[in-house]
């Protein structure tokens, strides 16, 4: 990347000098407030190299420009996700967190310098189009996206609401390339998905993330749930990334009882040492729940399965979190860019550190062992289990072992199915292609059949074998093969035998309907039926019973570390 320019710009003239002027006095008051002789000397260096560079460089230097990289090196040395937004790009940040904005519907992270979809935005452009979590973005229109930063990601990717912008991934395990045209739109950033009545007596409710407006929306789902009946709560959080906590800390609140800790903070300056704790009066503090959770499940999202599963309060399963146990405040600068900055921690109310382990902010390492280690967690529990030193293990209130080292360990681990023809469709949507056109073929006749049907269309549309047919013959096509010989099943390059497929057949009709229920209602309505062949969410429901038992505990305060002489014994995490 250039980092200056032959020819100033007039327009950062007057911005450069008044940066120079309103530095300098901001330096002269920092001074005066420093009484580190060292700190005071290295600011003084870091502004005269600043000077020196700006005065004597061979070419005349874009100082907003040099200032921007010098801010983005300092933060770069720190943690992973410390970040510094310019001026341009501060207010898109915040109404990220308002309710909308314009774009291709996705929520996204750098990993390994090269953009990974953390879920498609609900309803939004990209997952009407196929994009999938996990899909990583290697070219935006002609122009490769590995090496860009977050915001250079977001600058190729937003647009005009109308116009379009071609993205090329790659997706696990599938050796094809994808390439999509996304036509960009305005995105309805909604934070519960979906909320409904599994049977008479189980809630479901799906937050695909935390913002200023979750909690309304969380509680005007509860309240119409438990007006059909709601006995018991299925809580799923997979795939969020988190966002505002305050969110988290109030839908815990409802589920907790009066006093007990939701999460803690600590960091260097007295005034980030907090503890949030439950007040009285929540709407479902003694009921059994269930909370969902995977890899994709970070930050607010962690602490609201972290203090659930410190309380004994709920039944955690799926996959261990993500592990972004860092808080970050906005400090505005004044050009009105801000330093999005780490300052404090998250710790789960018996003790837990949630952040996964970094070392000077070094993004590469900090991922490639985070996942390493969620492998580990995910895949071989009873192992990791039995590996992991003493001070990393802790007591709930009433005695479970839980686990630290960052990220939430689900009490239920339900390994995902990485195998067999049904992942493979899984991960590479071709079922969504086939839909595409299938679909278009039949829209007018299944429009005026369905449109407003909704619930029938659920309990009574069937997939015919006919078009199961016609979706294996296409899937062909796409280099989805199946063979009647055992010896030429090659899972990478995507053949598999008959026989598998005859077998899943049911679960390929389901992915189907999901499909067209998606392109008739839209998927948060078509929730309902993808479940029925979620493995996750099945074997949750065989999970009552411990959940039951949970919620039988009542109120009662987390304990520190085994090691601090919690005498309770507990089983290890189930697979």
């Amino acid at each position: 990347m250039k980092r200056f320019m032959k020819r100033p710009s007039v327009k950062y003239a007057l911005p450069a000098l008044v940066m120079l002027v309103v530095g300098t006095l901001l330096g002269m008051k920092i001074e005066r407030s420093l009484n580190d002789q060292d700190t005071l000397d290295q600011l003084k260096k870091l502004r005269n190299a600043f000077m020196m560079v700006n005065q004597r460089y061979v070419e005349e230097v874009d100082a907003e420009k040099a200032a921007r990289h010098a801010i983005e090196g300092m933060l770069d040395g720190l943690d992973p996700h410390s970040t510094f937004i310019p001026a341009q790009k501060a207010e898109e940040v915040k109404q990220n967190y308002k309710g909308s904005f314009g774009g291709v519907g996705i929520w996204y992270d750098v990993v390994r310098d090269t953009a990974q979809v953390i879920r498609p935005i609900a309803g939004g452009p990209s997952e009407k189009e196929g994009v999938m979590s996990g899909d990583r973005i290697i070219k935006i229109n002609d122009s490769t996206a590995i090496g860009l930063s977050r915001q250079g990601v977001q600058d190729k990717l937003k647009g005009p609401k109308g116009t379009t912008v071609d993205v090329t991934i790659e997706r696990p395990g599938i050796e094809k390339r994808y390439h999509f045209t996304i036509e960009r739109d305005e995105i309805p950033l909604r934070s519960v998905h979906s909320a409904f009545m599994v049977d008479e007596k189980t809630g479901y409710v799906e937050i695909g993330r935390f913002s200023m407006k979750t909690y309304e929306e969380f509680m005007k789902a509860m309240k119409k749930l438990e007006g059909q009946g709601m006995e018991r709560l299925v809580l799923d959080l997979r795939g969020n990334p988190g966002g505002v906590m305050q969110s988290a800390v109030k839908i815990a609140d409802e589920l907790l009882s009066e006093g007990q800790t939701i999460v803690k903070t600590k960091g260097r300056k007295p005034k980030a040492n907090q503890s949030f704790a439950s007040s009285a009066g929540g709407s479902f503090e003694k009921p059994p729940v269930i909370v969902l959770v995977n890899p994709f499940s970070a930050s607010a999202s962690e602490i609201v399965s972290g203090a659930l599963q410190d309380h004994d309060r709920a039944l955690i399963m799926g996959q261990r979190t993500f592990g972004k146990g860092l808080v970050q405040k906005q400090f505005n600068l004044p050009d009105e860019s801000v330093l999005q900055m780490t300052v404090a921690r998250y710790y789960t109310p018996a003790g837990r550190l949630i952040q996964t382990p970094y070392e000077n902010g070094n993004e590469k390492d900090y991922y490639e062992e985070k996942f390493g280690s969620l492998g580990e967690a995910t895949y071989d529990a009873s192992e990791y289990a039995e590996g992991i030193p003493d001070s990393l293990v802790y007591r709930t209130a009433h005695g479970r072992k839980v686990f630290g080292g960052g990220g939430i360990l689900p009490d239920v681990i339900v390994p995902p199915d990485t195998s067999g023809v049904l992942h493979y469709m899984r991960q590479s949507g071709v079922q969504n292609q086939f839909l595409n056109r299938w679909f278009t073929e039949r829209e007018t006749e299944l429009r005026d059949e369905w449109t407003d049907r909704s619930e029938a269309f659920i309990s009574d549309y069937t997939v015919s074998d006919e078009t199961v047919d016609a979706f294996w013959s296409y899937a062909d096509e796409e280099g989805l093969t199946l063979t009647d010989k055992p010896d030429a099943v090659d899972p990478d390059s995507g053949v598999f035998l008959r026989s598998d497929a005859e077998a899943n057949e049911q679960t390929v009709k389901t992915y189907l309907k999901y499909g067209i229920g998606s392109k008739l209602y839209g998927t948060r309505a078509a929730r309902r039926i993808w479940l029925r062949a979620d493995d996750t969410f099945q074997k949750a429901l065989s999970h009552w019973n411990r959940a039951s038992e949970l919620a039988a505990y009542g109120p009662g305060s987390p304990g520190g570390p085994a090691a601090a002489g919690a005498d309770r014994s507990s089983p290890s995490p189930d697979q």
